[in-house]
């Protein structure tokens, strides 16, 4: 089987340079692996994407070097989405919910209260068909939710290890909103089905969320997925980095004259086991790739350090 992987980020803002060494891991990891690269364009929010960013996002990559054989915007598969959502609907595997929002919260809020888990009760399973038919009167639409079985899920990540979640700690997720717009487990299960992905390699803030996608996965298709999960990046500062930070953005970094194999050599090396260099060419970073020295404790930019690669490299252009 081809290895394929994919990088999809939302057209919402900048990307900066801890979505930028995501796309580079895995397009690091297909090419030393004779795979596929995907750049998969999540812009099913269509009230905050924006056809800018996703011109932006392709000329941030092609400037980069970093290529992609296939890429599609999933705005493109709405049929596609509501055909499988059909589907999970005949299996019993998605059901209709109609609380608001303060509702939830309000639930959530007594949870707390009482000490016990946070999570969806699953009251909308025991809705009777005239209680929904009075819900709907009242002009409520139901937001979607996916009927989990598995009490425990279990994978072995790449990078962490063996990984064991217990399911029953999380809720029901959500699926399609009120105005039937797919939320990301969904579409994005959906599309690692449909095209062929091999490995799902992201930041760690998405394990939980791997749980859930592997028990969607197998409601959808018997796809054996392999995961692994690298720790995020952070500022400096310690802060998490933000697409909305315009200082760490790849377009600002082109700017100032920051060259692009400047910014490859910091992200292939940051958080890995390896020491952060300059290399020759991107040729070489493809050729010392390994994924198994990428770091499960998070690395943190160093814009000096930066420069100073930057700096280093435009030397070797006037030698």
């Amino acid at each position: 089987m081809t290895v394929k992987t994919r990088f999809a980020p939302s057209p919402t803002g900048l990307l900066h340079l801890g979505n930028i060494r995501t796309a580079l891991i895995n397009w690091l990891f297909a090419r030393t692996n004779n795979g596929k690269f995907i750049l998969r364009i999540d812009d099913t929010d269509t009230e905050r994407s924006k056809d800018e960013y996703v011109s932006k996002i392709k000329y941030d990559l092609e400037w980069l070097g970093i290529d992609y054989d296939e890429t599609f915007n999933q705005s493109s598969r709405f049929e596609i989405y509501k055909e499988r959502f059909e589907f999970l609907k005949d299996q019993e595997r998605i059901y209709p919910c109609y609380e608001t929002h303060a509702e939830l919260e309000r639930k959530r809020k007594l949870q707390l209260a009482a000490g016990g888990k946070q999570v969806y009760d699953r009251s909308a399973l025991k809705l009777t068909d005239q209680e929904k038919r009075d819900f709907e009167s009242e002009g409520r639409k139901p937001h979607w939710r996916f009927l989990m079985n598995s009490e425990r899920i279990k994978w072995n990540d790449i990078l962490k290890g063996d990984i064991e979640i217990d399911l029953t700690s999380l809720s029901d997720p959500v699926l399609f909103r009120e105005d039937g717009v797919p939320l990301y487990t969904f579409s994005s299960a959906v599309d690692d089905i449909d095209f062929n992905v091999t490995n799902v390699i992201r930041g760690d803030d998405h394990t939980s969320n791997t749980a859930v996608q592997i028990e969607l996965i197998n409601a959808l298709d018997k796809n054996n997925l392999v995961f692994a999960h690298h720790a995020l990046l952070k500022a400096s500062s310690g802060d998490k980095l933000s697409k909305r930070d315009n200082v760490i953005s790849i377009e600002s970094f082109r700017e100032t004259n920051i060259e692009p194999l400047a910014i490859l050599s910091l992200l292939a090396t940051i958080g890995t086991s390896n020491s952060i260099e300059l290399k020759e060419s991107i040729d070489q970073i493809i050729k010392e790739f390994k994924i198994k020295t990428i770091s499960t404790s998070p690395g943190r930019i160093d814009i000096d350090l930066l420069n100073a690669l930057n700096k280093k490299l435009i030397q070797n252009y006037d030698f």
